[in-house]
């Protein structure tokens, strides 16, 4: 039997204590779960806006590099495109948001010339579609970042929720049951002591009479 249940006042006050730390700790659950919510909302919005910005750059870009397929040829713009580089510039740092990590994806700027290819057998089209394709990458960059983070708030809203919860429906009552018993144990037992003390000063009372 665990001997936190025992009826004395010193299990009494644990009881109390306990309780009151139970209910601080699912205020400061259910804070956290509406913080976080209302962070990752905040994030879906702007991952709605992002995937319209990509939408629209990708309709662009398809659009200039079907005019650089038709006036250079599909396989000169293949060729120039081996000729760019794969971008290394990525970088990314955590932040945090109650005690959740976010991630911070971001490129570092770019040095030298910003197009990796001859200007002597190109046109404004392939030049359009590369600029484009360009702010498509850092729209996508932002996106991985958005996404990420919705996927972490998601994951802790859970958490969070579901600690909430065992406080709310099995911690919290127990404890309320646990200090309601007690009390009442200790209640019953001091008005058993009172009439056994009033009992007990009776018959002293009765035997002093007959002396």
């Amino acid at each position: 039997m665990d001997i936190s249940t025992f009826a004395t006042k010193g299990n009494l006050l644990k009881a109390k204590a306990n309780l009151a730390l139970s209910k601080t700790g699912y205020e400061l659950m259910d804070k956290k779960r509406t913080i976080l919510i209302s962070e990752m909302l905040s994030f879906i919005n702007r991952a709605e806006e992002i995937q319209a910005r990509i939408d629209e750059e990708f309709s662009k870009a398809y659009r200039e590099l079907q005019n650089a397929n038709i006036t250079l040829g599909i396989k000169f713009v293949e060729r120039t495109g081996y000729a760019i580089p794969e971008d290394k510039r990525l970088r990314i740092h955590f932040r945090g948001v109650m005690g959740v990590e976010i991630p911070q994806v971001s490129m570092a700027p770019e040095t030298g010339t910003p197009l990796h290819y001859a200007f002597s057998n190109t046109n404004f089209s392939l030049d359009q579609a590369y600029i484009e394709f360009n702010k498509i990458k850092a729209l996508i960059v932002e996106m991985a970042e958005v996404e990420n983070t919705v996927y972490r708030l998601a994951v802790n809203v859970k958490k969070t929720q579901k600690r909430a919860n065992a406080l709310a429906s099995i911690t919290i009552p127990k404890y309320t049951e646990l200090v309601k018993n007690i009390q009442n144990t200790l209640d019953e037992k001091e008005r058993e002591d009172s009439s056994r003390l009033h009992v007990i000063k009776r018959g002293k009372s009765s035997e002093g009479v007959l002396y």
